[in-house]
């Protein structure tokens, strides 16, 4: 079998329902990858965002919607919606929201990141199934799309593998 790879950019979304795919984002910094899969229908996808809030910079969300958290999630739940997965059957994964290279917090972007999206999801009843995030390391992201795993990695640091299929035992 041959695996079609689908690289999701800084500021990007990708989804697919292709079982050969797997979408991946590499260098997850102060970014936040979120990654959503319906097992049933066999669809997911990840959206890299790299600020909370579009109101910093208007003109460039509306360009670059995915490059906000405020107006890249929406977006990729209407997306993978699109394809026909369903609220209810969605597996939500987050990485990301490093510290990097702000020894003194003075920004904090990742922790920024990472509070705007629990506040978006809290107020959509959305949960996290699995999370890797803060610290000071930045992590690649892979989601298969065949079974739902996610596979995440950091620098030095051995595979953190989260396979959907047996949080789906688990619930």
């Amino acid at each position: 079998m041959t695996r079609r790879k689908i690289i999701v950019g800084v500021g990007d979304m990708k989804i697919s329902n292709d079982i050969n795919a797997e979408i991946s984002t590499l260098a997850l910094g102060s970014c936040i990858g979120v990654a959503v899969y319906d097992p049933i229908v066999k669809v997911g996808g990840i959206l890299h965002y790299m600020l909370p809030d579009s109101r910093v910079n208007p003109q460039k969300a509306i360009k670059n919607p995915y490059m906000f958290a405020d107006t890249g999630i929406p977006r990729l739940f209407k997306k993978v919606y699109e394809y026909g997965a369903k609220k209810y059957n969605l597996i939500v994964k987050v990485a990301g929201g490093a510290s990097i290279l702000d020894d003194n917090k003075v920004f904090d972007v990742g922790k920024r990141n990472y509070l705007v999206l629990r506040k978006i999801f809290w107020k959509n009843n959305v949960l996290i199934d699995a999370e890797a995030v803060g610290g000071t390391l930045s992590r690649t992201m892979y989601l298969f799309i065949n079974d739902g795993t996610l596979i995440i990695n950091s620098p030095g640091k051995e595979k953190c593998v989260l396979c959907i299929f047996l949080i789906l035992l688990i619930k």
